[in-house]
């Protein structure tokens, strides 16, 4: 198979405590096309979307990510043009979490733009109530606080 007919899947996240609804999410994108190309956010990105400094640096995230056994390659995305990585791998398939909103709004104006014939796939969550991000971090930072407070002084 050349270069050429090869599927190409664009997966994006922050992957902020990479979990086991990461790792699903990243093979269902797999599972639709060659190779996929993980994006993960930069941190100012980060904290311009979602109001806080991410746990992990974008470097950590990016070497947490590439040991994804379904990853083929992982890239930090760009902060002045976030649809700067689309434009440069073009890829056949954009494969969305279930909450991924941010960005998404100005996707078909792209594709139309710049003549890709991208499709958007919107995946399935893995155990939401369980495998949440924010749901992960609040229950860690509630098990820290409750560690200090036992804490002798």
């Amino acid at each position: 198979m050349s270069h050429s007919d090869k599927k190409i899947v664009m997966a994006f996240g922050t992957f902020d405590y990479f979990h086991a609804g990461h790792e699903n999410y990243l093979k269902q994108a797999k599972a639709l096309g060659d190779q996929l190309i993980v994006v993960i956010a930069r941190d100012d990105t980060v904290r311009k979307v979602k109001n806080k400094t991410p746990m992990y640096s974008e470097r950590k995230r990016l070497r947490d990510v590439s040991k994804s056994e379904h990853v083929d390659k992982a890239v930090i995305g760009y902060s002045e043009d976030k649809y700067k990585v689309i434009k440069k791998y073009k890829p056949n398939i954009l494969a969305l979490g279930y909450d991924q909103f941010v960005f998404t709004y100005g996707l078909k104006q792209l594709f139309i733009k710049e003549g890709l014939n991208t499709k958007v796939v919107r995946l399935h969550p893995f155990e939401p109530n369980t495998f949440k991000s924010s749901l992960i971090r609040a229950n860690a930072t509630q098990c820290e606080d409750l560690s200090t407070k036992n804490t002798p002084a």
